[in-house]
């Protein structure tokens, strides 16, 4: 097994990874800071959930529930092996799983191809493991599909975004596509970060290159 900050930058195997626990070990608040609705729901009929992950959640969290058609959002920890882990856990790179945003949206007010839009443009899906000096697995670039729809927007989506990142000279997306799978909520204080702290941390490296619209 490698150590030290590089090993951040690997992905963890099943066998390696840490053992986790069969129940969560800490408290979730019940209702959403910001707007009061329920963060683990239940969500109102004909809602979808769908889940990102783009470097640190807290400035993250924040750029979402600021979104018309956002009815409630939740930071967790997903993509990985260790079932219901802690904060500490992940940061050691030996969960698996990445720091993500899970969005619950009214597709009638906006689209889930409008939520990727979004997602390209407030981070850089062109690092691998990291985003600004954020290294290690548990920030990457991720998208969490929830549905087979999803799925087929979101590598559409990708390539799309691709063609104007090399338009501009940069680089080849790393981001992960792949269906959602447990989505484990993140510690009390996790929650909603930014409107607690207002001036708190908020790292997001942004490359600029905007999506391209018809």
């Amino acid at each position: 097994m490698l150590f030290g900050r590089g090993a951040k930058q690997v992905m963890v195997t099943p066998e390696e990874a840490l053992p986790g626990r069969p129940e969560r070990p800490y408290a979730v608040p019940e209702r959403h800071a910001v707007n009061g609705n329920p963060l683990e729901g239940p969500y109102p009929d004909g809602f979808e959930v769908a889940i990102f992950g783009l470097g640190c959640f807290w400035g993250a969290e924040r750029k979402f529930w600021q979104t018309d058609g956002v009815w409630v959002t939740a930071v967790g920890y997903t993509g990985g092996f260790t079932p219901n882990p802690t904060y500490e856990e992940t940061c050691t790179a030996r969960t698996g799983h990445t720091e993500a945003v899970l969005v619950v949206f009214d597709p009638a007010k906006i689209s889930y191809a409008d939520l990727l839009v979004k997602f390209w443009e407030i981070h850089d899906p062109t690092t691998p493991n990291r985003q600004g000096n954020d290294i290690g697995t548990q920030y990457r670039s991720a998208i969490y599909t929830t549905t087979e729809e999803q799925a087929k927007t979101a590598q559409e989506s990708a390539a799309t975004y691709q063609g104007a990142l090399t338009r501009a000279g940069l680089g080849e997306i790393t981001t992960e596509i792949a269906p959602a799978g447990p989505f484990y909520f993140a510690e009390d204080y996790h929650q909603q970060y930014l409107a607690k702290v207002p001036h708190g941390y908020d790292c997001h490296a942004e490359t600029g290159v905007k999506f391209p619209r018809d």
